[in-house]
């Protein structure tokens, strides 16, 4: 029986997307595309593609942490399919332990022999912290998948001298009393940290603080973020929620020399209420519009708060980072706290996310999707042994081509994409241009219901080969499951084909994310 599930699964993934295919011509959109491959622009950071994991739900016990003594099979405690999935799609850094837990945690409760450590109420979304994953464990995991680091700090009911001590502990090279502490604990060479965030959500649960008093406060702390070790460590700054603009100036014009990151935490509703935001599987034509054209906001609230960061930062020495973004709906019955299920929904508002992220480049250089396993917008589901990968973590798979590739300019031309009064365009894109001269681009079709005809050319460059990857499904609604396997899943896409020199046609399926590499 099971193989005859499996096997209907794969067959129902082929027709859907076989049937994508054949429908191309059929009542297609046209649309022109024009990039200049002769004029790159800003490199795309690796780090916009990073992760997040807070302690809450099942997102690190279970998700990522299983323990040495499970069944399933594990690395030191990690899960080993969790490791090898977020290894395949090179996660570039992590963000830990929070999000609004991270101004409650205290480290100490994190370190020493895991029966030992204390069990806390998580304050900020239930249930308790076991603290069985704390200091050693991430930085451990961090080296283990590649991964760059990045602690909130506990400004909001910590103090600079405890965050200072957690520094000294995990970066010290010599004989200090945290140095041989941490060496007593297993960990002899101190780790490579390098974001610190000095705070979370000041505004609201980090503290509920006005702009000015969190920016005084932001400069004492900034103050004592030092490396025993002597290795740079960038200070990032709590900044704004959405479009806020009114916390961005308040901070930077009294701490913008202290600051080197500045976060912005952004996410997307389909109804656009935080009390009734609408189902993450449930939902017609009407949502999914509604969701894509809240998604797109991001590229406006980037502008907002990049013009305020140019006032006072002209050089863009400062980042701003996205920290917190992605979809968010309502808590499914019976669930975790803030687990919810994946659709091609949730492919296309990453793609349209990441592509705003490279257009902007220049000063977008960090960003964290909510969250890594198993909460909001995952990249990767569990169910005890069980594991699964996401819509969104195949997007995040097609587009490593963009990690460190520079940033090329374009023109697109395209009928919008029309649902009642609702409007959004009607195709997506980015393109790149990687190390070795390859020309990346990323199509997204953000319209159900037509594929799109699509003339590229090409400035600059005449590639002598093309060829692609595609994501899309039957349905807007498709999910992946445990039990039927990967109905949203990449394939290899022949959609496109070389015309004239440096000329491309490609016909782009309805809801599609399509990434074409050309050399």
């Amino acid at each position: 029986m099971k193989n005859f599930v499996r096997f209907a699964a794969v067959l129902f993934w082929a027709l859907a997307v076989g049937a994508a295919k054949t429908a191309f011509a059929a009542g297609a959109t046209e649309a022109q595309m024009v990039v200049h491959v002769d004029q790159p622009g800003p490199v795309i950071h690796r780090e916009v593609y990073g992760q997040f994991a807070e302690q809450l739900g099942r997102g690190i016990d279970e998700g990522i942490w299983v323990g040495v003594d499970s069944p399933i099979p594990n690395i030191r405690g990690y899960r080993k399919d969790v490791v090898e999935a977020l290894k395949a799609i090179h996660v570039p850094v992590v963000r830990w332990p929070g999000g609004c837990y991270a101004d409650e945690y205290h480290w100490r409760d994190g370190i020493g022999p895991r029966a030992q450590r204390p069990v806390r109420p998580n304050q900020s979304w239930g249930g308790e912290d076991r603290n069985v994953f704390g200091t050693h464990e991430f930085m451990d995991f961090a080296e283990l998948i590649g991964a760059e680091t990045y602690i909130g700090m506990n400004v909001g009911s910590g103090s600079a001298r405890e965050m200072a001590d957690w520094l000294e502990y995990v970066t010290a090279n010599g004989k200090s009393s945290l140095a041989l502490e941490r060496k007593a604990n297993g960990r002899d060479k101190p780790w490579k940290l390098d974001y610190v965030g000095v705070g979370n959500e000041a505004w609201g649960c980090g503290g509920h603080m006005r702009p000015t008093y969190y920016a005084d406060l932001y400069r004492q702390f900034a103050t004592f973020v030092r490396s025993s070790s002597g290795t740079a460590l960038s200070r990032v700054a709590s900044g704004a929620n959405a479009d806020d603009v009114a916390w961005t100036e308040g901070v930077l014009s009294v701490a913008a020399e202290l600051i080197d990151v500045y976060s912005v935490h952004y996410y997307t509703l389909p109804s656009g209420e935080w009390k009734h935001k609408g189902s993450a599987t449930a939902f017609g034509e009407a949502d999914w519009i509604a969701t894509l054209r809240n998604a797109l906001r991001m590229d406006a609230i980037i502008n907002m708060h990049a013009a305020i960061l140019d006032k006072y930062d002209p050089a863009k020495r400062i980042v701003l980072a996205v920290d917190e973004w992605g979809t968010w709906y309502d808590s499914e019955p019976g669930q975790s706290p803030l687990y919810q299920q994946n659709s091609l929904r949730d492919a296309l508002t990453a793609a349209v996310t990441l592509n705003i992220f490279h257009a902007h480049a220049d000063r977008v250089r960090l960003a964290n999707i909510a969250q890594m396993v198993n909460v909001l917008q995952s990249m990767i589901l569990t169910e005890r042994e069980k594991m699964m990968l996401t819509p969104t973590y195949h997007v995040f798979d097609l587009y490593k081509v963009f990690q460190d590739a520079a940033s090329l300019p374009f023109e697109l031309q395209a009928p919008d994409y029309a649902l009642g009064a609702v409007k959004v365009p009607g195709l997506h894109a980015s393109a790149a241009r990687d190390a070795s001269g390859g020309v990346q681009i990323a199509l997204v079709n953000l319209n159900p219901n037509q594929a799109a005809e699509l003339k590229l050319q090409l400035k600059g460059f005449a590639p002598k080969q093309v060829s692609g990857r595609l994501l899309t499904a039957a349905e807007i609604t498709s999910v992946n499951t445990f039990d039927k396997g990967g109905t949203v899943r990449p394939s290899t896409y022949s959609g496109a084909s070389l015309q004239s020199q440096g000329t491309v046609r490609a016909t782009l399926p309805a809801k599609s994310v399509v990434v074409l590499d050309l050399k």
